[in-house]
């Protein structure tokens, strides 16, 4: 047998030369892939916001004309604006309402659906099937629901012997803002059902399992086992839920507008209408609007992510 000659040894490395082989790439190369996604999001996101904030010290009249006007915005719209306090007020009711049965409803659609009840491919398609609407086609919609005349709502009433019952629930100051936010409930709740599935087959099977063996009823290992185990996807769903009624524009646009009466005013509905509707040819205001309500859902989605921190992680 002939032996193979031993190895060559390998030649010392010259000083200043680089080692080839997987190293992290250059940080020109990353800045060059993420330059295009930054320069939009500065464009489109950080200089609107920091112009807002500019403006909203100044007075801004057309052909550029601009005037520093200090706090004087700010002081204006906490003491003189009772158009924005309503719109403050329909705001908070959204944000402090429309969160728990958005998410509940969720839930609970979530649970039927693990639970597979009888069509429940069918039903996980139907109860979806709101979230892929735009908000144009949901407002319509439900404008012809809420018809006085011909609309299912009121039809449906008189069809069972309640026909005092029927009005016009987009017309009433005092039914307008809850049927609006009936609307957007249900166009988010399926939504909130299929993060919510999601989280409940994320469960491990072995804890479900010993709840069942332990003769733990459906409700009780919902209650007690399902709600703490996906307590965080909840938390997360609520807090997000919260922000977008913050900022509740679309469908309150499309439905009333902010009718009747300031009934349905949003911060956002306000804020469109002073800078493109009212002629007072002053952007300066609206954007004081903008800036104010910026840093109060900023701080409210701070303090809530703080208040609700679980710092007791479950582990299994």
């Amino acid at each position: 047998m002939v032996e193979s000659p031993p190895a060559a040894p390998l030649a010392p490395r010259p000083p200043g030369s680089r080692r080839l082989g997987p190293s992290h790439p250059p940080g020109g190369v990353i800045l060059a892939f993420l330059s295009p996604a930054l320069l939009v999001y500065l464009g489109f996101t950080i200089y609107p916001a920091l112009r807002t904030f500019y403006n909203s010290v100044h007075t801004i009249k057309p052909r550029g004309v601009e005037e520093f006007v200090g706090l004087a915005n700010f002081r204006e719209l906490l003491t003189a604006d009772a158009v924005f306090w309503k719109a403050v007020a329909n705001t908070m009711i959204w944000a402090a309402a429309a969160p728990v049965p958005d998410v509940g409803l969720g839930l609970l659609l979530a649970l039927c659906l693990y639970a597979k009840v009888p069509l429940a491919r069918f039903f996980r398609v139907v109860w979806f099937t709101p979230v892929l609407l735009s908000y144009v086609v949901v407002g319509i919609i439900w404008m012809w629901v809420y018809n006085y005349e011909w609309g299912v709502a009121n039809q449906l009433l008189r069809e069972v012997g309640l026909p005092r019952l029927a009005h016009s629930w987009l017309g009433d100051p005092g039914t307008a803002l809850w049927a609006v936010m009936f609307t957007h409930v249900w166009k988010w709740t399926g939504f909130n059902m299929v993060v919510c599935l999601a989280a409940l087959y994320a469960l491990p099977a072995e804890i479900l399992e010993a709840a069942a063996l332990d003769n733990c009823g459906w409700l009780r290992r919902f209650v007690f086992v399902m709600i703490p185990m996906t307590w965080r996807t909840l938390l997360n769903l609520l807090i997000l839920s919260f922000i977008g009624k913050m900022r509740v524009f679309d469908l309150v646009w499309i439905m009333t507008g902010g009718g009747p009466l300031w009934s349905t005013e949003t911060v956002s509905t306000y804020v469109y209408k002073r800078a493109f509707e009212w002629s007072t040819f002053d952007l300066g205001y609206p954007s004081t609007i903008a800036a104010l309500w910026f840093v109060v859902v900023l701080g409210s989605a701070l303090a809530l992510t703080w208040l609700f921190r679980q710092r007791d992680q479950l582990e299994y």
